[in-house]
């Protein structure tokens, strides 16, 4: 099993599960270039499975309490998937190792509504607002023929039961302030489930030049929604 690659170890993590993929739109999927994939977030199981529907490795951006644990934080390391530094060192560290991911055209995940989705249980078709932060790596990152690539999880039958508490989180990662509430961490396991693939937005060089100032605030906002739009249309047609 050591030998196995993050594609293949995701492969038989789904086939473990018993979980029936069905991916739409693979034609989207751009072909030799960077790819940032954006997703919505519900299940320890969801970096796996865009992997699978992908048929890529995919790089995620994962909790930094994922880092912390025993076990789980080797078998992140497995997957290829990057824990987040603490709050105070996070931004930095996070653009520095995504930018070196993406510029050897690498798939780098990221999760933009953040931590409250896998804690708080919420609906397939739910969508939290977005923290824009892969908007600003796209568009600081020097890569040429990026594409950010938004990717939606629709369950349509799943099981879920109560995981490990939030405050034994809290053990681990104390900055985040959702563990410390007295409720366990869902565990949602995905039995049939449509990955849909959005429109890839490229980022272009004149986006990356007004990449200043208010432009700046202006591009990114913009590229948030667009993502964020995206990926609440592919829901509601998955979750049909």
């Amino acid at each position: 099993m050591l030998l196995e690659s993050p594609l293949q170890l995701s492969q038989m993590l789904l086939a473990a599960m018993g979980t029936r993929t069905f991916t739409y739109y693979q034609n989207r999927i751009p072909k030799d270039s960077a790819v940032l994939v954006v997703s919505n977030h519900r299940s320890f199981m969801d970096a796996p499975l865009l992997m699978v529907a992908l048929n890529q490795p995919i790089h995620f951006a994962c909790h930094h309490y994922m880092g912390q644990v025993p076990i789980l934080r080797e078998l992140v390391a497995r997957m290829g998937c990057f824990p987040l530094d603490p709050p105070h060192e996070r931004q930095h560290n996070f653009f520095r190792q995504a930018t070196e991911l993406l510029q050897t055209q690498r798939f780098v995940g990221v999760f933009p509504e953040g931590t409250e989705p896998m804690v708080q249980s919420t609906s397939p078709r739910q969508l939290k607002a977005f923290h824009r932060g892969f908007a600003h790596l796209a568009m600081r990152a020097a890569v040429r023929d990026l594409a950010v690539l938004p990717v939606a999880i629709a369950a349509t039958d799943e099981a879920s039961s109560m995981g490990v508490p939030l405050r034994l989180l809290s053990l681990f990662d104390p900055s985040e302030p959702l563990f410390a509430d007295d409720d366990w961490h869902p565990l949602v396991i995905y039995k049939r489930v449509n990955v849909l693939v959005g429109r890839p937005f490229w980022i272009s060089q004149s986006q990356r030049e007004h990449y200043q100032g208010k432009q700046a605030r202006s591009l990114v906002a913009d590229l948030t929604h667009q993502c964020c739009t995206e990926i609440h249309d592919l829901l509601h047609t998955g979750c049909k």
